[in-house]
C-alpha cells in the first residue's frame, strides 16, 4: 500500500489552489473548476469543491474549513529559510515559527485559508536526518 494523495474539500477552490501554489512553488493542474492537484515527488495535494462530494454520495460526506485534527506536512530543505520566504505572505496564519520538536524535526506550523494546519519541517537530529535521507529533495 502507498499513500499517494490527501484531498482537501473547500468552498473556494481558486483561493486554496493559489495559496498552495504560493507556499510550495508548484503549479497546480486544474482539471476542472471543481478539482485541482499539486503533485510532489512523493504525494499529491488534491483540492476539490463541495460539488465533488456529490460523486461520493452527497455534500454531507465532508464539511469544508472544519478540520481540527489533521496536519498536512511537507518535508523541506530548510524550515528557517521557508519561514523567511513566507513570513509576510503568511503573517497572521503562522501558528509556530520554526521550532525544534522533541522527535528531531524543525517545524514551521501555519494555517491555510480554510484553517487547515500545514507543517513545513526539516530533520535536524541525527536520527531524523537518517530517517528522511531517502526522501530529501
Amino acid at each position: 500500500m502507498n499513500l499517494v494523495s490527501t484531498r482537501i474539500i473547500t468552498a473556494d477552490v481558486d483561493r486554496l489552489v493559489k495559496f498552495y501554489e504560493e507556499i510550495t512553488g508548484i503549479t497546480a493542474i486544474q482539471y476542472t473548476p471543481d478539482f485541482a492537484e499539486l503533485q510532489t515527488p512523493n504525494a499529491t495535494i488534491a483540492i476539490g469543491s463541495m460539488r465533488t462530494l456529490q460523486l461520493f454520495g452527497g455534500d454531507h460526506i465532508a464539511k469544508p474549513a472544519s478540520n481540527q485534527s489533521t496536519i498536512i506536512e511537507f518535508l523541506v530543505n530548510d524550515a528557517d529559510q521557508e519561514f523567511e520566504r513566507l513570513k509576510d505572505f503568511l503573517s497572521s496564519q503562522i501558528v509556530q515559527e520554526p521550532t525544534v520538536m522533541p522527535w528531531g524535526n524543525k517545524s514551521l506550523l501555519f494555517r491555510d485559508p480554510d484553517g487547515n494546519l500545514v507543517n513545513f519541517f526539516t530533520p535536524v537530529s541525527k536520527e531524523a536526518v537518517e530517517k528522511f535521507k531517502p526522501k530529501m529533495i
